[in-house]
């Protein structure tokens, strides 16, 4: 259940109405808005009288909430998210490139690639310590090797980092060492894998699953604010469907829907979603001017080399060429809004 506040309202009357809704045993999220308050009611609304509520003297509105997601509820929170990483914004108008290699492979690449992305304008460095592959003889990172020598390239470069965690247990080592923990698309409903994300404090990038629908998906980021987490960034990365042409089939319009449906920001994985370098310019510009929060861009320094998704990573000229499309784009986009 919504109750919207009537503009003006103080916040001492707001906390007094909000500890009336607690004392039913309801959790209460609170959401300052411009021009009105927002209380947020989880928990067994059914035996609440809207007309009532209603009649208190600094309610607006009540409105019951039907999709099973709250607190990643655009009703809840009519305002957009901004998940801040150190300097950086993500959501509610600004905008993040993340890029880097697939995995970590050795110091002279993760730094080399670290510095070329830093120097086209990326803002944070993806690289994978722990990958989840489906075959178990591919490559499946170097482990905390591989995370030690991401957190030297955050030295040099002074980028945050964005790695994959795949182990509950590995929670307290990510926390301590990683400005944003990535949830990828295979563990998206690996739901005490989100429960232990959701007590951390670092934001957490939440990859759409393979064949998930938006509700599934942001059921999932649920999970994680439910554990007290609010700070979720949503990614779609392209899913499953008949065509077989690319690795998977970039959902664009799930941009505005997740817009609609709720307040989170929202990025695109190009690199996954064609499985081909030649495909993630297109794509990405597509992203950006559909009106996506950022990109997260594969990029390698010897893509035919790689130890995984060679086919799919940007030389980092490629890249730095991108970068200036991508800017072009959004300065002519901000022009004509």
């Amino acid at each position: 259940m919504v109750v919207i506040m009537k503009p003006g309202t103080k916040q001492e009357d707001i906390q007094a109405l909000a500890d009336k809704f607690r004392g039913m045993g309801l959790d209460v999220g609170i959401t300052n808005g411009i021009g009105c308050s927002i209380l947020g009611l989880v928990g067994d609304t059914i035996s609440l009288d809207i007309d009532k509520i209603s009649m208190e003297p600094n309610v607006e509105r009540v409105m019951r909430v039907q999709e099973p997601y709250k607190k990643a509820n655009r009703k809840f929170h009519p305002e957009d998210t901004v998940v801040t990483v150190g300097d950086v914004k993500i959501g509610g108008g600004n905008f993040a490139v993340i890029a880097g290699p697939c995995s970590v492979e050795s110091e002279a690449q993760i730094c080399e690639v670290a510095e070329d992305v830093k120097r086209s304008g990326a803002k944070l460095l993806r690289g994978g310590a722990f990958k989840p592959r489906t075959s178990p003889y591919s490559f499946q990172g170097m482990g905390t090797p591989g995370l030690d020598l991401l957190v030297e390239a955050r030295a040099k470069t002074g980028l945050p980092i964005v790695t994959e965690i795949m182990d509950p247990r590995m929670a307290d080592l990510f926390e301590r060492e990683v400005d944003v923990v990535q949830v990828g698309a295979r563990n998206m409903q690996n739901f005490e894998l989100l429960k232990e994300v959701g007590k951390m404090s670092k934001p957490i990038l939440l990859k759409r699953g393979l064949s998930n629908t938006y509700e599934e998906w942001i059921m999932s980021a649920e999970y994680i604010m439910a554990e007290g987490n609010e700070n979720v960034i949503l990614c779609e990365r392209g899913v499953r469907t008949f065509e077989s042409f690319t690795r998977n089939t970039l959902d664009i319009s799930a941009v505005p829907a997740i817009r609609q449906m709720s307040h989170l920001p929202i990025v695109i994985d190009p690199s996954h979603a064609a499985g081909m370098y030649w495909m993630v310019e297109p794509l990405a510009l597509a992203a950006t001017a559909i009106g996506c929060d950022g990109l997260i861009i594969e990029v390698h320094n010897d893509p035919p080399h790689a130890k995984c998704d060679g086919q799919q990573s940007l030389t980092p000229a490629k890249f730095d060429a991108l970068m200036q499309k991508v800017t072009s784009l959004r300065q002519w986009l901000t022009q004509q809004a």
